[in-house]
């Protein structure tokens, strides 16, 4: 019986070690703005002006944002499953994947509609006003 208490704690230690350092590189300062595998590239980032929009609950929060030209625009992924962003009209623009906890920027410069690749029912618009 002593085998198997240890063999349990033992376990529990792991999993909790394991849940503590997935979330040891939750910040994801070099994917801002930056070329991955597979991702599209994005236009420059401006340091001038940002928004963000979060990724939770499977929506764009907000779903809609009213930007002047040249505004960066962060995308944060705070739901459970991974998502891109996605220009939807002509795909002119797409991030990487973004898992949990990841980050994607662009610079809004026209008006554009966007979903995720993955769940198509996610839809956001970016309205670029001067």
């Amino acid at each position: 019986m002593n085998f198997f208490r240890s063999g349990l704690r033992f376990l529990s230690h792991l999993v909790f070690l394991a849940f503590v350092m997935s979330g040891c590189n939750a910040s994801d300062e070099g994917n801002v703005g930056s070329k991955q595998e597979g991702a599209r590239p994005a236009p420059a980032v401006s340091e001038s002006k940002a928004d963000t929009v979060e990724i939770k609950a499977m929506k764009f929060v907000p779903d809609v944002v009213h930007v002047s030209p040249g505004t960066t625009i962060v995308f944060i992924n705070n739901d459970m499953v991974a998502h891109d962003v996605t220009e939807e009209t002509s795909k002119a623009w797409s991030s990487n994947l973004l898992e949990p906890g990841k980050s994607w920027s662009m610079v809004a410069d026209k008006s554009s509609d966007y979903y995720c690749s993955i769940h198509v029912v996610m839809k956001g618009k970016i309205i670029v006003a001067r």
